[in-house]
This record gives C-alpha cells, sequence and structure tokens, in this order.
C-alpha cells in the first residue's frame, strides 16, 4: 500500500474572494458580538480593509482570536446550554478555514451522516430511518454521547485533521480556535478540551471526529442514522441492539476519550418508538415530540401574556412561530394533523385571554375562528396543507 497522501499548500488558498464570501456567510447566519463589541454592521463598515488585514494575519501566522463571549441558551426547563461566541472577525477567520477543510473530508464521510452537510437535513434523516424500518431494521439502539461538544479531546480534533491536512500553518489555525478561552463575568478561562457550541467550525471538527465512529460501525456491519453527536444505530433483533451498545460504548471510550451518557441511551424498538431529532418515531407514526411540544408551546406562553394588548404584532409575531414550526413538522412522512388541531385551539384560547383577561368558555362564542382569521392569524392546520405540497414537489 503506498504512502496516504495529505493535503498541503491550503493557506495559498486563501483569496480575497475567499474572504469575501465568507463574511457574507457569517452576515447571513447573523448572531451576537464577541468580546470586543463588534457588531457584523461595525466590520462590514470598513470591510475591505478589516478583511484585508485578517488575510494578512491568516497567511503570516501572525493571527490570534479573541477569547470566546459565554452565553447561556435554555435547555429545558431548569437547565441552561453553555455557548462560546466568537468576534465577528473570528467567525470569518473560522468559515474560511472551514472552507477549506469541508471538500477535504466532505468526500471522506458517511453516507449515513446527515448533520452540517450540503443536500442533507434532519428530514433527510428521519426519512433515512423509516427505509430502515421498512427493510426489518425494527430494534433500536438510541445513543447519546455525554457533552459531546464540551469533552472531545483537542488533541483527538488535531490528530483527525492532520490524517488528511498537512499544511502547519492551517492547523496552526484550527489549534488556536479550540484553545482561545472563553471570558466569562469578565475572567478568562482556558479551554483545554471540547469544541466550542456557536463556533462556525464546530460542527465540521465534530463531523470529523465522529467519522471514525460511523466506519467502526460500518465494519461491525450496524445499520445507523447520525446527525451531528444525535444517532441511532437500527438492528434486525434486539440481541444485535444490546451488542451495538457494546460496540459503541467501547470505542467511545478507548479510541475517542468520550462516553455514552447512559440515562438518556436505551436499547428500544420501532413498536416502543423513541424521540429523534425533534420526532417522535414509531412504526405506527411519526408525530412531534413532547419536549418540542412543550418548546413550543414555551414559545406561544411568552408572547400571549394575558397582561399585555391583542395587537396586530403579536399576530405577526405568532405566524412567525407557527410557520416555522409547520416547516419543520408538517412534511410527508409525519403524521401531525391532530397535534395541529389541539395546538392551534390552544392557541386561540390564550389569545381570547389576552382579549377578554380572565379564561372562560364563553369567551369562544365572543371570538369566533374566522374572526381571528381576520386579523391575520395563520394555523398550524392551515399550513400542512402548503408545506406537504412543496415537499412533494
Amino acid at each position: 500500500m503506498g504512502k496516504k497522501r495529505k493535503v498541503h499548500s491550503l493557506t495559498g488558498r486563501i483569496t480575497p474572494q475567499l474572504m469575501q464570501d465568507a463574511f457574507k456567510a457569517v452576515k447571513r447566519n447573523r448572531g451576537a458580538c464577541g468580546i470586543d463589541k463588534v457588531s457584523i454592521q461595525m466590520y462590514q463598515q470598513q470591510l475591505e480593509q478589516n478583511l484585508q488585514a485578517l488575510m494578512v494575519e491568516l497567511k503570516s501566522r501572525n493571527y490570534l482570536p479573541y477569547p470566546l463571549r459565554r452565553a447561556y441558551i435554555p435547555k429545558g426547563k431548569s437547565q441552561r446550554r453553555p455557548l462560546g461566541i466568537p468576534a465577528v472577525r473570528d467567525r470569518v477567520a473560522q468559515e474560511v478555514v472551514r472552507r477549506l477543510l469541508e471538500p477535504i473530508f466532505e468526500r471522506k464521510f458517511h453516507p449515513d451522516s446527515y448533520g452540517f452537510r450540503k443536500k442533507r437535513n434532519c428530514h433527510k434523516a428521519v426519512k433515512r430511518v423509516l427505509q430502515l424500518f421498512d427493510q426489518g431494521y425494527k430494534h433500536v439502539l438510541d445513543a447519546d454521547i455525554k457533552a459531546f461538544f464540551d469533552m472531545i479531546p483537542h488533541s483527538l480534533i488535531m490528530r483527525a485533521v492532520a490524517d488528511e491536512v498537512a499544511d502547519g500553518n492551517i492547523l496552526g489555525l484550527v489549534e488556536r480556535f479550540l484553545k482561545s478561552g472563553v471570558m466569562e463575568d469578565g475572567k478568562f478561562i482556558p479551554t483545554r478540551k471540547g469544541t466550542p457550541q456557536g463556533g462556525v467550525i464546530s460542527p465540521l471538527l465534530a463531523n470529523i471526529v465522529l467519522n471514525y465512529l460511523d466506519w467502526h460501525l460500518e465494519e461491525h456491519g450496524y445499520h445507523f442514522v447520525r446527525y451531528a453527536d444525535d444517532f441511532v444505530v437500527l438492528t434486525r433483533i434486539e440481541a444485535e441492539s444490546e451488542r451495538a451498545l457494546t460496540v459503541v460504548r467501547d470505542f467511545l471510550s478507548t479510541e475517542l476519550g468520550l462516553e455514552l451518557n447512559l440515562e438518556k441511551t436505551k436499547v428500544t424498538s420501532a413498536g416502543k418508538g423513541f424521540d429523534f431529532l425533534g420526532f417522535g418515531i414509531s412504526s405506527r407514526s411519526v408525530r412531534i415530540r413532547a419536549k418540542s411540544v412543550e418548546k413550543f408551546r414555551d414559545k406561544v406562553r411568552k408572547l400571549t401574556i394575558r397582561s399585555h394588548n391583542l395587537e396586530h404584532k403579536v399576530i405577526e409575531k405568532l405566524n412567525r412561530v407557527l410557520c416555522g414550526t409547520a416547516n419543520y413538522f408538517a412534511t410527508s412522512f409525519s403524521n401531525c394533523h391532530r397535534q395541529f388541531v389541539e395546538l392551534d385551539k390552544w392557541i386561540r384560547r390564550r389569545l381570547r385571554c389576552m382579549k377578554f383577561k380572565s379564561i372562560s368558555r364563553r369567551h369562544n362564542l365572543r371570538i369566533r375562528v374566522k374572526h381571528f382569521r381576520r386579523l391575520g392569524l395563520l394555523s398550524l392546520v392551515d399550513l400542512c396543507p402548503v408545506v406537504k405540497e412543496r415537499c412533494s414537489a
């Protein structure tokens, strides 16, 4: 076997056009300021000078990223998920490196990996699960990796990237992204492991690492579907799922320095059902999982506080939430109609409460459904046919 050929001279591919394209991608994704408090709009005011200066730094090995700004988003009712928000210049730099690395690794990725890859999405991942159901793979290992993004060893990430890339400057940039540290409450906290959720390059690095697991499962003859760190292994009999659990657990601990969250990992079946990518999936139906319903209700509750007035702005904001939910859950393979009917009724009750400042069934007669339609309120049920027609086109 010949010596493996690695990719050299990626630094030479950093051009003004690549810098412009990277900035446009960062601008499309929007996002908050980093610790330097420079917004995308502020960075754009002197765009050419900023991009030129950044390009020189990236190519001359003088680039040093700012520490990330710590932010938190809700995770469930009582938990919060930490994010690391890079400065705009650092998001542009990460996007440049991501665009250089992605084509190299894309051809190495397993076909059943769906997360953060072009022409692949959550819906295609769920369709693949249903396809495997039809082929008789109805026993499921529903796996959860414990604190995946926070626990990936930096040495593993660097080894995985260096397996394909020989450009020392690019490898140095990746390592600096990983070790940039976090500012929280005015204190600098070094990052010795993990890749921050919120970083532009983090999803690609996650896929690069978990690609080892994908091909390990392939070698053992298992069918699986993975979206980032969320994955299921599907087998024909329960005993195979139990063996898959051992295979996954052992490989994660010995080869990747990670571990399964055994409280959330389980062996189940298509008959019993399981949650995957926001859906509750079983051999009988594909519906909105209970946690996703509750997240939707929480969004609606924040917009329909009883002490506030029922104004047109409320309807506009609600419609955006409704469209987003329908776009995701009203698919050609899901059975969410009954859930949508109940949620539409619940939303109208919330709005009547806003109008009359009290809960009463009599209010149903005072504001009928047709009145909400005149106000411009959309309904999840009405959005279903539109979305399904688009999906089947």
